[in-house]
């Protein structure tokens, strides 16, 4: 096999772009004073992409905008309260799956305020989704 033909063959591993560390207050839960109160929300994510293309032309409508994608997880923190994280982090996906371009996403959601009785660090749920 010719080395031309073996990269033609050769799946292409996707390109990744981390956001890590959005952060804002939200007022998500299943709980009463977790609605009324608020709490601060952190959430990571991971877009698969291909770049080639802005890598070639360096223009960013060739490739994802991760302002924008930052601005999508900032609006479901502090938009519409659900009961679950679960929940946050599904309707994360599916906003950043939307955007042109994006072939699969991870993304975490951190509740370091979660109401547990015991002594923790942080509460974190990771969903991994693609088109």
């Amino acid at each position: 096999m010719s080395a031309e033909s073996a990269q033609t063959n050769a799946v292409e591993s996707p390109d990744l772009i981390r956001l890590s560390g959005v952060r804002a207050r939200g007022r998500h839960g299943v709980f009463p004073a977790e609605r009324r109160d608020g709490q601060w929300f952190t959430v990571d994510a991971v877009l698969e992409v291909s770049t080639r293309a802005a890598g070639r032309s360096d223009r960013l409508d060739d490739t994802v905008d991760y302002g924008v994608a930052a601005e999508l997880i900032n609006a479901r923190i502090t938009g519409e309260p659900v009961d679950l994280i679960e929940r946050l982090a599904e309707l994360i996906a599916g906003d950043l799956l939307a955007l042109s371009g994006v072939q699969a996403v991870e993304v975490t959601v951190h509740k370091p305020q979660a109401p547990i009785t015991v002594a923790f660090s942080d509460v974190t749920l990771t969903i991994r989704r693609q088109l």
